[in-house]
């Protein structure tokens, strides 16, 4: 788990975990109760939600995290098969300048409508070819070699829609009080715990525990 510029944590990554994790299916709806300290920590104060009755989980990262695109694969092929009442959302984290202009990034493919095709390609070429992508003229020239129209990106990364949503992204980061990512937090209420984990399964495992024990407690409710 990257943290701000100050530390890293250790996110122990398992060999060959991606490639398990491609057929990994949640099992949220069977899976072991959630233990706190072990599975998750709560957030504090509970943070409201936006998914309407669904259980809201939501994915804190930046492009430019390793250990997020490690586990953007895995990731991915999990939310494929969540159940039909979770609702996946993700969150750039921007604790940097470079993270700042990566989570723009994001944010304005999403106005472009591109973001979800170029997702992994981001990743790849930032941490597989080398591209400074945080560089803006450097993006600009990346975004339009990969189909996505020049002007729409260039007037959507420095729109005021798209600073709005960094602004509440930074708000999100320090509501939840997020010290690392990659971060899954689930329902505004559970922080999904890393610490100690072995590989990236085991990490979709607790949170699978995890959105169980959010489902109860809205049966509860």
């Amino acid at each position: 788990m990257v943290k701000t510029d100050r530390s890293r944590r250790d996110f122990v990554l398992a060999a060959g975990a991606a490639a398990t994790l491609a057929a990994f299916a949640p099992l949220s709806a069977l899976a072991a109760p959630a233990v706190r300290g072990r599975d998750y920590q709560p957030i504090d104060p509970p943070q409201p939600t936006e998914s309407g009755g669904k259980i809201e989980v939501i994915e804190f990262f930046s492009y430019g995290c390793p250990h997020c695109n490690d586990f953007h694969k895995p990731l991915d092929a999990w939310v494929a098969k969540l159940p039909a009442d979770v609702a996946f959302k993700r969150v750039p984290a921007a604790w940097n300048g470079a993270w700042a202009n990566l989570a723009k990034l994001y944010y304005a493919l999403e106005v472009t409508g591109d973001v979800a095709r170029l997702d992994g390609a981001i990743f790849a070429a930032i941490h597989e070819q080398g591209v400074r992508m945080p560089i803006p003229d450097v993006m600009q020239e990346w975004v339009e070699k990969q189909g996505v129209d020049g002007r729409k990106f260039a007037d959507a990364y420095k729109s005021f829609g798209v600073a709005s949503k960094i602004n509440r992204a930074n708000q999100m980061v320090q509501s939840y009080r997020i010290g690392g990512v990659p971060a899954l937090a689930v329902e505004g209420r559970y922080l999904v715990s890393t610490e100690g984990v072995k590989s990236l399964g085991e990490v979709l495992t607790r949170a699978d525990a995890v959105i169980a024990q959010a489902r109860s407690d809205k049966a509860r409710k």
